[in-house]
């Protein structure tokens, strides 16, 4: 007890400095621009400021839980900051139960540590914001804009069932111009969305890969794809709707669908399907940004008799390309791209790219697929790809 006293003593005192660095100059009363969070009511790890679940917000701390009543202090798994967490007994993008933190309007990059869970989304400002981290001390950062002078901040689905904690969170302001960086949207399923952690994990999409291609002081990419989605699905809850508050003139929105599409159980017919891409492509034309569509890549099993891979009727495919002609959007037919490059190296060679399900992407195939993308968008003439980059994949 004694530990835990001192060590909220020290998180309280490193606050006060903080608070003060920021008054420093600044009209009186100004919010701090800076924070780490360390949840949970074990020691608070040095440079940390310690919250328990019972910390309810007040304007004196300008942080704090809006319904304490609706969180719980859990051990984890890791150490230091990622030694205990907080655990969200009340959920949803559209729920009060969220850790507020008073901001000065501006650009903030968000860090966010999950405690012991098997799937958890991050949701602030009433949307998503990362989607399905996986696993015990899972980590993401994200950018967002505030310009309510608060931070709303909880974790959620991910999938119901399973416990949504938050181990560690680090605050940082980029600009006092609340507008995210020029950023490249992506929409799809398991083919495309973020494995974790993100930098080792041995299964990947695409999407996760992408930004190594990517001149990253000229765009950040925001991938909100998520395993078993379908078109229906990712239009109708909550992922569209997230890229929808923020997307903008200059941002890009890359979509695939259709593998999930396909599936007798999200009941969507080719016709239903394609009116709903329509749909979406719509949307977010309405916002000024520019829409490409992809086509999913086939199985590592998809080669003919005469060793050529090829999967051009699978998926919807046609009607993906049909949107895109009678829309006048980009397109890149990734499954052709990518068939022409597994007949290249071969059957033998293409089964290395995969998972043993051969469907989903291992980091090798992530990879190459994230490099076809680039290189196609690059060739249409859309900035922001970084050019003639080599990668090694072995």
């Amino acid at each position: 007890m004694k530990k835990k006293i001192l060590s909220k003593a020290i998180g309280v005192l490193l606050f006060v400095m903080v608070l003060m660095t920021g008054l420093a100059g600044s009209p009186a009363h100004a919010e701090p621009s800076n924070y780490k969070f360390d949840f949970g009511n074990g020691e608070v790890e040095q440079g940390y400021i310690g919250v328990s679940a019972g910390d309810k917000y007040n304007k004196k701390t300008r942080y704090g839980f809006n319904t304490p009543e609706n969180m719980a202090d859990v051990p984890a798994s890791g150490e230091g900051e990622e030694s205990d967490a907080v655990q969200f007994l009340k959920f949803g993008t559209k729920s009060d139960n969220t850790f507020n933190v008073d901001l000065p309007e501006g650009l903030y990059e968000v860090k966010v540590t999950l405690g012991n869970t098997a799937r958890a989304s991050i949701a602030a400002e009433g949307v998503y914001q990362v989607m399905n981290m996986t696993g015990n001390g899972a980590s993401d950062t994200f950018q967002i804009p505030v310009t309510d002078g608060q931070l709303n901040l909880l974790v959620t689905e991910g999938k119901v069932g399973t416990n949504f904690t938050l181990s560690a969170l680090e605050i940082n302001k980029l600009s006092r111009h609340p507008e995210t960086n020029r950023t490249i949207y992506i929409g799809g399923d398991s083919t495309v969305c973020n494995y974790y952690p993100l930098d080792s994990s041995v299964q990947t999409g695409w999407g996760q890969l992408l930004p190594e291609f990517v001149d990253t002081e000229e765009f950040q990419v925001r991938n909100m794809a998520t395993g078993g989605q379908f078109a229906r699905g990712f239009r109708d809850d909550g992922q569209l709707e997230a890229i929808l508050k923020y997307i903008k003139p200059g941002d890009y929105f890359i979509l695939q669908f259709g593998i999930n599409d396909t599936a007798a159980k999200n009941n969507t017919t080719e016709e239903q399907f394609k009116e709903i891409m329509r749909d979406m492509v719509h949307q977010v034309e309405a916002k000024g940004a520019t829409v490409i569509l992809s086509t999913p890549q086939g199985k590592a099993m998809d080669f003919n008799e005469e060793g050529i891979h090829t999967s051009v009727n699978r998926w919807y495919r046609h009607s993906i390309i049909a949107v895109a002609e009678e829309e006048n959007v980009p397109l890149v037919d990734l499954n052709v791209l990518s068939s022409a490059y597994f007949t290249s190296i071969g059957q033998e060679a293409t089964i290395q790219h995969y998972m043993p399900d051969t469907l989903h992407l291992n980091r090798k195939g992530g990879t190459e697929l994230a490099r076809i993308v680039a290189e196609e968008l690059e060739r249409q003439g859309f900035d922001g790809f970084v050019e003639e980059e080599e990668k090694d994949v072995d």
